[in-house]
């Protein structure tokens, strides 16, 4: 099975519109994707169904029709923290059933590319956080990069947490999410010079910023490259 997990500096950095933009890609060029969520917390009730509207956007530029309940294991109401929301609501959030999904998931696509929530460490529960879910689904990582000011100290440390965990970050993103960031290019080259791992793509920005805009400035080429590389 090949697939990667994308995880991002912090909350609102465009980690949600980088993957469904590369879902958008690989559709495009005839592979078989799906995204999974395995974790969101907010969520809006739509026909009758509650879902969150990231994982919304995933499910509309994937190429594979799958369940929500596996697409997206665990939702909540509650737009806060996954594990403050767990606890309101009386749910543990289980890895291994996260497993399951992803396996099951990995049946019918060729492709799974899994977002996570937050940033690298945002908690589960008391004891453990997404980089054990990262862990336990031993993909190489790509990092979505919020183009602001403190994002040298942000990236600099997701990328230490990510190789102490074992980990292989396998490309990142720089998505400019402030228009108007200071010193943008030169903040730019200072983490290609010291992110240990390919740029797959620089995304200006957008208005409107849909992932169809966004795939743009993906490199079909670069993202197959990244998707046969081994974990």
């Amino acid at each position: 099975m090949k697939g990667v997990f994308i995880t991002g500096t912090d909350t609102g950095v465009g980690k949600t519109l980088v993957t469904a933009a590369l879902l958008h890609t690989m559709a495009n060029l005839g592979h078989r994707v799906v995204g999974m969520k395995p974790v969101a917390a907010g969520a809006e009730r739509v026909d009758g169904q509650w879902i969150n509207g990231d994982v919304a956007l995933l499910r509309t530029h994937g190429s594979v029709e799958a369940p929500l309940s596996l697409v997206n294991p665990y939702l909540f109401r509650d737009p806060v923290a996954p594990h403050v929301a767990a606890e309101r609501k009386g749910v543990r959030i289980a890895i291994p059933h996260i497993l399951a999904a992803h396996s099951q998931l990995s049946r019918w696509a060729d492709v799974v590319l899994v977002e996570g929530v937050g940033g690298f460490r945002v908690p589960l529960d008391e004891r453990r956080d997404t980089a054990d879910l990262a862990v336990a689904l031993g993909l190489p990582v790509v990092l979505v990069v919020g183009m602001r000011l403190g994002c040298l100290n942000h990236t600099l440390l997701t990328v230490e947490s990510i190789a102490a965990r074992g980990l292989r970050l396998a490309a990142w993103v720089a998505c400019r999410i402030d228009p108007d960031m200071s010193a943008y290019a030169e903040n730019l080259s200072t983490l290609v010079a010291r992110v240990p791992a390919p740029l797959l793509a620089e995304i200006p920005h957008l208005r409107p910023a849909v992932p169809e805009s966004a795939a743009r400035f993906v490199s079909g080429k670069r993202l197959g490259e990244l998707i046969a590389s081994p974990a």
